[in-house]
């Protein structure tokens, strides 16, 4: 009898904890996350503990990446998500190192080059002994009526490809779902961080529409969230 009821208390308590965590996903789902402390806080999740995450701002400094025909500058929304997204992670229990937290690059100062940039961030994932990479960035095309975000892994990364493929349902859920797939390709800093990477490009500058989204405190928000979702599912996989 002490065993049985042993027995129903644990599973009890496992089931009333699950529940917390899928109500409060839930409640992000239905009505949106902030970024801010409160109902939206991400419950700690058991499949980040322990984990140290990078997340990579792309460009920044004297290099703005895309730019939007509202003026809109990749690297500043682009550090934006990468925040929000920093804030999830840590409130979920993962350790968190940015590869940048304001405007500029990481290279020399006195000569800055893309490829001294691009060294830096792998440095840092490196010495972070980091367990993922999230690259963040905005996409920009000769075809305005191009939408949506897009993951993208590195060719020949099977764990690369898990994550992504559990980042891209996410995008396509909470942002303008464009029915894109995640896409495999070569990428310098894919290729050398030597654990599971991806390249998040959070939709395009060039299209009117989306550029108008990109700027707004929410959508931005609720791009990180998608992130989130996507590595805790993958976590989980």
């Amino acid at each position: 009898m002490r065993q049985s009821r042993f027995i129903w208390a644990v599973t009890t308590a496992a089931l009333l904890f699950s529940l917390v965590l899928n109500v409060d996903f839930a409640i992000a789902r239905e009505t949106g996350p902030g970024p801010s402390p409160g109902p939206f806080r991400p419950a700690t999740a058991w499949e980040l503990t322990g984990r140290t995450i990078v997340v990579d701002p792309g460009h920044g400094g004297t290099d703005p990446g895309a730019v939007g025909s509202r003026g809109t500058l990749e690297k500043d929304v682009a550090l934006a998500i990468s925040k929000k997204l920093a804030y999830f992670f840590q409130q979920g229990g993962a350790k968190v190192v940015l590869t940048r937290d304001r405007d500029r690059d990481l290279g020399s100062p006195e000569n800055p080059t893309k490829v001294e940039d691009l060294q830096k961030r792998v440095q840092i994932v490196h010495e972070a002994k980091a367990d993922l990479l999230i690259s963040v960035h905005l996409n920009h095309f000769s075809d305005r009526s191009e939408y949506g975000a897009q993951a993208f892994y590195q060719r020949g990364s099977a764990e690369g490809k898990k994550l992504a493929e559990r980042i891209q349902p996410q995008l396509n859920a909470f942002l303008i779902d464009s029915g894109r797939r995640a896409l495999a390709g070569d990428f310098y800093l894919c290729r050398n961080a030597k654990i599971p990477v991806v390249i998040v490009e959070v939709g395009f500058l060039s299209h009117p529409e989306e550029e108008r989204k990109l700027r707004e405190d929410v959508y931005q928000t609720k791009a990180a969230w998608a992130i989130y979702r996507g590595v805790i599912d993958y976590l989980r996989g």
